[in-house]
This record gives structure tokens, C-alpha cells and sequence, in this order.
């Protein structure tokens, strides 16, 4: 009962930051906000793949100096669907603190339990300087609808060389998830490459070109992903 009453207050004080970030906004300026669209042929987070073929991933976020506050989706044809609020604070340049509420909205939204749970709630560190970045991530809780175990931990590393960028990720819990002991080892599960390139369509229209070549040690699978953004 202790464990569902935390992730009740953190989910209320998550949405009622982003509520009143929305408020706030509309009294401001409409230059706070943040929107967005993508088009994936796959969702792949964290070496992982979700859902089945192509994904939409919608995001609207709202920033005030240095906080953000946001939501992220994706949506794919087969069924699969995500949709996780954020908060995300720059203490400094290069330095930000963040927290994430992973939700599954094929779940009851009010399940808090860790048998059955709809989100998964993450704390998270990040580092950036000079094209190199640094995260760390832990989920708080257990939830079994989501399928976070609780104590998850996920830790990567990236450089940005400008016309490509290559990243190493490791992790535990629900990342290496092992249905047939129950558990998750800590392994490397996200090796890849990266590249973007700027489509013009128009003077006044530009699209983003992501492609990346993603390698899941832990599950040996080899993953290619193209995508575009608005």
C-alpha cells in the first residue's frame, strides 16, 4: 500500500506541474510551447523494439528558462500504444535532472499496484559538453502492467562527430527482461550508429532525415530504423 500511494503523489504532482505549465502559457506567451510530430518505421527504445511496424509519435512540451514539461506518445497500427508525461530541469549548461511517468494507456490508468501497475516512473541524470553525453536512469517503482521491476537502472554513452553519432547503452530490470527466469541481468543491450540529414522541400520547409543502426548484444538482434520529423 506504501508503494501505491507514492506513485499516486507523483503522478498527481507531475500532471498538475503540467496543467499548470499549460496555464501559465496561455496567460504568457504562445512561444512557450513546444509541438511535434514523428514517423518512425519502428519504435526502438533502448535497443529495445515496441510495438510492430511503423509508429507515430506525437510530443507537445511547454519551457519556461530552464524547466520543460511534456508529453510523449507513440501509436502504431497493430495496437501499441505509449504515453509518458516528463519533467526535465537544466541545473546548468550541459547538466539536467529529469523525471519520467511511463504509461500504457491499454491499462487502467489509475493502477498504482505493483502486480498490475500502468506506470513506470523514472528518475534521470544527463551530461553534455562538446558533442560527448553521459545519462543515468532508475525507475522508482515496480509495475507490472507497465513491466518495470523496480530498481531498473539503464546507463549510456554517446558522441556526436556532426555528420554522425554513436552511442553504447547497459542495463538491468526491464530492458533485459528474461521471461523465463523472471529477471533482468545487467547487460549491454544498445549499441549503435546514427546519422540526420535535412530534406528541403520548400525555402520554408525543411524535414529531418533520422537513420539509425541499432545492435541489442543482450537479445542478439540487429535493428535499422529511418525516420522523419515536423
Amino acid at each position: 500500500m506504501k508503494t501505491n500511494r507514492v506513485t499516486a503523489i507523483f503522478n498527481l504532482i507531475l500532471f498538475k506541474l503540467l496543467l499548470s505549465g499549460v496555464v501559465f502559457a496561455q496567460e504568457e506567451s504562445e512561444n512557450k510551447f513546444n509541438t511535434g510530430v514523428d514517423f518512425y518505421s519502428n519504435y526502438i527504445w533502448r535497443g529495445s523494439v515496441y510495438g510492430t511496424g511503423p509508429a507515430i509519435q506525437p510530443s507537445l512540451e511547454f519551457v519556461s528558462g530552464n524547466f520543460a514539461v511534456g508529453v510523449w506518445g507513440s501509436f502504431d497500427a497493430h495496437g501499441y500504444q505509449e504515453a509518458d508525461l516528463y519533467l526535465n530541469y537544466n541545473l546548468f549548461p550541459g547538466l539536467a535532472i529529469g523525471f519520467t511517468d511511463y504509461y500504457y494507456p491499454d491499462l487502467l490508468y489509475l493502477d498504482y499496484s505493483p502486480i498490475s501497475g500502468s506506470h513506470a516512473f523514472e528518475a534521470s541524470l544527463r551530461f553534455e559538453r562538446s558533442g560527448f553525453s553521459l545519462q543515468a536512469n532508475y525507475i522508482i517503482n515496480q509495475a507490472g502492467g507497465a513491466g518495470s521491476l523496480g530498481g531498473d537502472k539503464y546507463f549510456e554513452a554517446g558522441y556526436d562527430f556532426g555528420s554522425f553519432n554513436i552511442f553504447a547503452g547497459a542495463g538491468d530490470g526491464w530492458h533485459t527482461y528474461d521471461p523465463g527466469t523472471g529477471t533482468g541481468r545487467f547487460n549491454v543491450c544498445n549499441v549503435g550508429i546514427g546519422t540526420t540529414r535535412t530534406i528541403k522541400v520548400t525555402d520554408s520547409l525543411k524535414i529531418p532525415l533520422t537513420g539509425q543502426i541499432v545492435i541489442n548484444p543482450d537479445q542478439e538482434k540487429l535493428i535499422i530504423v529511418a525516420g522523419f520529423s515536423f
